[in-house]
């Protein structure tokens, strides 16, 4: 074993002991002072007054950044393994509810923008990078996933084709309904509002109101007047 396995063993080691003593201390027993104070010196950033409930499960902590006044509710898994170069940044004042699931695999890079909110059973995946704005709100049972397999080959397991991965922009002042799900290679634009139960598979303009399977843009928060489907 060589020294850079030794110390990644090691440094999971001691995330493990650390988060497993003090991840199910319940909240009326001091839990989330106790989990700042120590998850302050594993962690590669976390600001003053953050939240973390019990319950809640870190790997790779030395690749998440967690801001000021961060709020993370019971159940939640943030997983940032499976590459040195991950990182996952939470700033301040973001809220994730609980049961959300925020994972990485290689080369991933997932930012979440001050005073958003994402809502229980959401869940964020990598591998590619997925950037999520400031002041956006994230329903619950919602799906952001950066990347998909080909399957262009017939004759090979899906598994083993390429995995391609092109990121995802969700920008500042959004709002995904319930049950939505966005697509690798989407951008959709500041202040845009999408259905619940939509399926996003292409951008989606700044300001727009967008419903359905696939997501169609059916009216500009700007423009009063309908916005005429491009399909």
């Amino acid at each position: 074993m060589n020294n850079v396995q030794f110390s990644s063993k090691w440094q999971r080691l001691q995330e493990l002991f650390v988060t497993t003593c003090l991840g199910d201390i319940p909240t009326i027993a001091f839990g989330p002072k106790l989990r700042n104070l120590i998850y302050s010196r594993i962690f590669a950033r976390m600001g003053s007054e953050v939240y973390i409930q019990n319950g809640v499960e870190f790997i790779g902590t030395n690749c998440i950044a967690i801001g000021k006044g961060v709020y993370i509710f019971k159940g939640v898994r943030i997983d940032a393994k499976g590459h040195e170069n991950n990182i996952i940044y939470l700033e301040d004042r973001v809220a994730i509810e609980r049961n959300v699931n925020i994972g990485c695999l290689e080369d991933t890079c997932i930012h979440i923008g001050e005073e958003t909110f994402i809502g229980p059973d959401v869940s964020i995946a990598g591998p590619g990078h997925i950037k999520i704005g400031k002041h956006c709100m994230i329903a619950a049972h919602s799906g952001i996933y950066a990347n998909h397999h080909n399957f262009a080959d017939p004759k090979k397991l899906i598994k083993h084709q390429e995995v391609i991965r092109q990121g995802i922009v969700i920008e500042d002042d959004c709002w995904l309904g319930h049950g939505v799900t966005v697509l690798d290679g989407v951008t959709i634009g500041k202040g845009s509002v999408i259905g619940a139960g939509a399926v996003v598979n292409k951008n989606i303009p700044a300001f727009s109101v967008a419903v359905g399977i696939p997501a169609r843009v059916i009216k500009s928060r700007i423009a009063k007047d309908l916005v005429a489907s491009s399909d």
